[in-house]
């Protein structure tokens, strides 16, 4: 991990990696995609309503695995000072954000015909909903230190991002804890049990691994984008000190 720290180094696996990931995360994904869609038997309770589900939950997957990524490099700022580990932080939140904002919109179109109701103050819905939130509040504090300076840059927003963590646990077992209307796991992957059947399973694997490769890959290009940003930042800095 720590050979990484080094933004060339970094920058040699990132450009190479950028293109594994993005690539046959495209079309795993559109492989998915095109399987759930057109593909797999109705469901025979929910009809071709279920079929959001190969969109609703990689998203959901994806919205708490962003957080997740983000109270890592918050350890790592805090504890190791990686260089790479604020920077990595910011370029997850943006795409973490929207894997979760994707969450709770098909999450609405989902419940609509389900429920009878577009929004439901149910835990699972809500404790979602404070997590896009917390994208939000962490995206406007780390762009805000940021501006401050190096010297303090990362810290705070790492805190955040510590702090904000719990909430993923209260996301996972909201169902289990609470009276709620939305339904139990599908998926077990510690007890590696499913309640989907496997003709309807198959593209709801393709598309996770789809769009967990696109998460990836995304991330990198955004890792790339702040890297030459901050050394464009210092270029100029160096050039106005030398004026």
């Amino acid at each position: 991990m720590h050979r990484f720290a080094n933004p060339a180094r970094f920058l040699k696996f990132a450009r190479p990696a950028t293109m594994w990931t993005l690539w046959p995360g495209l079309a795993l994904t559109l492989a998915g995609f095109i399987g759930g869609l057109f593909l797999v038997p109705p469901d025979y309770l929910q009809g071709d309503n279920f079929r959001i589900l190969y969109l609703h939950a990689p998203s959901a997957w994806l919205g708490m695995a962003g957080w997740s990524g983000i109270a890592v490099s918050a350890i790592a700022t805090l504890v190791w000072r990686h260089p790479l580990a604020s920077l990595a932080g910011r370029a997850v939140a943006p795409v973490g954000a929207t894997f979760a904002a994707l969450c709770l919109v098909t999450g609405s179109i989902w419940g609509r015909p389900a429920w009878g109701t577009w929004w439901e103050w149910d835990g699972r819905l809500t404790s979602m909903l404070v997590l896009f939130f917390l994208y939000l509040a962490y995206i406007a504090l780390a762009d805000a230190e940021r501006v401050r300076g190096p010297d303090s840059e990362g810290r705070i927003a790492a805190i955040f991002g510590l702090v904000g963590a719990v909430n993923l646990p209260i996301i996972h077992y909201s169902v289990k804890w609470w009276n709620s209307l939305h339904q139990a796991s599908s998926i077990s992957l510690i007890e590696g049990k499913s309640t989907i059947d496997g003709s309807m399973l198959w593209p709801l694997a393709l598309a996770f691994v789809g769009m967990t490769l696109l998460f990836i890959a995304v991330t990198l290009m955004r890792m790339r984008a702040e890297i030459a940003r901050v050394k464009l930042a210092m270029r100029q800095q160096r050039r106005a000190t030398e004026a």
